[in-house]
Formats: C-alpha cells, structure tokens, sequence
C-alpha cells in the first residue's frame, strides 16, 4: 500500500501525468528464477490496472532479468535453482537487448567514489576494464576524480564476467 501512496504523492506534484513534462517510471523486477513478461504488454496492462484501480498514471515500464549475483545467486543456490536459471538465461540471450543494456549509457558511483558501468559490476567489484591502471597512485581502482571528462569513456568496452 506504501508504493500506492507513494505513487498517488508523485502524481499529485505531476509526476507521470499527461503533458506535464514530468516523468514517472517503473520498473518490473520478477521475484524468482524466471523471465519478465514482454515488456510492452506489460506496460499496458499496469497502465490500465493503476489508473482504473487507483488513478494511477505513469510513462513507462521497464522490465530488468535479475542477474544471478550476490543475495539473488544466493537464494537460487539455496532453491537449487541457480544451474536452471543461468540455462535460461543463456538460451534466451537475445543481441538486440543487449543494445540497450544501461551499461552502455549509464555510469554507477559507489559511496567511495569508484566508478562501474553498471550497477550489476558494482555489486561485484568489477571495475572498468580500461581505466585500471589509470587511477591515482596506490589505488588501480578508477575513482570519479580520476576522470577530467565524461568523454574519457565513449569508446570504453564494458566489463564482463560470468554474470
């Protein structure tokens, strides 16, 4: 009922309104070893729930696949799940999608200053591949101030590892 609430609060200063110019997304995080629905089907069907249950209005929805790390990985271990989960991923990887993955465009910034090219790398450690090495001495670890522009990462390759 808190999201309810909240959502109703970011509407009534105009957020996810029609032609307000404020934006309202949301985000679709499936709770188990399974994939997300279509997004776009998705995305109708919540604007269609919300706003006919609760007058809730919103511009998107995305949906994320969970990535088996940390406390995720974890719990699919735990279920016995984890060796499914990662097929599944593995037989549904689609190279359209992954054009449009937030590492390509967004940078996460941990509490200490380091910088990921994604949250998923940050939640590992996985640093960005060509900035080791680069960063203040002592640290190979690349920080915020390390960077004199954001243009130091446009042609930058994006970390990869099991996950």
């Amino acid at each position: 009922m808190r999201s309810i609430e909240g959502l109703r609060k970011l509407n009534s200063y105009g957020y996810g309104m029609p032609d307000s110019g404020l934006y309202l997304d949301l985000v679709y995080n499936p709770l188990g070893a399974f994939l997300p629905p279509p997004q776009a089907a998705l995305e109708d069907k919540y604007k269609e729930e919300l706003e006919r249950d609760w007058g809730i209005h919103f511009n998107g929805l995305y949906t994320i696949t969970n990535m088996p790390i940390k406390r995720f990985a974890d719990f699919l271990h735990g279920r016995e799940e984890l060796d499914a989960y990662m097929k599944l991923l593995v037989d549904s990887f689609n190279p359209k999608a992954a054009e449009g993955v937030m590492c390509r465009n967004h940078l996460s910034v941990g509490w200490d200053g380091h910088i990921y090219d994604c949250d998923f790398n940050q939640q590992i450690q996985l640093h960005m591949p060509h900035l080791v090495g680069d960063a203040k001495e002592g640290d190979n670890k690349p920080k915020v101030g390390d960077l004199n522009s954001l243009d130091e990462l446009l042609d930058t390759k994006i970390a990869l590892g099991s996950h």
